[in-house]
């Protein structure tokens, strides 16, 4: 991002959805997403999503806080 600035956009990347998301708590899953909205967003081009399928085994709890972290630090003004 630093390099190509606003010439990148960036799809995916939102949280890990190997380690943190399934197997973090919800506050893991809170800090992470947000470092990733801090990192990639700034100067527009961030498409939040994940990289891969988010899988069943992942507690909706963890699901919902992602969702929440996205509402709240997550909206281009």
């Amino acid at each position: 991002k630093r390099e190509f600035g606003k010439d990148l956009t960036i799809w995916g990347g939102s949280c890990d959805t190997q380690k943190v998301l399934p197997f973090g708590t919800p506050q893991e899953v809170r800090d992470e997403t947000r470092r990733r909205i801090e990192d990639l967003a700034p100067g527009g081009g961030f498409v939040f999503a994940p990289i891969h399928v988010i899988q069943g085994e992942v507690p909706s709890e963890n699901i919902i806080a992602w969702w929440e972290t996205l509402q709240t630090y997550g909206v281009y003004s």
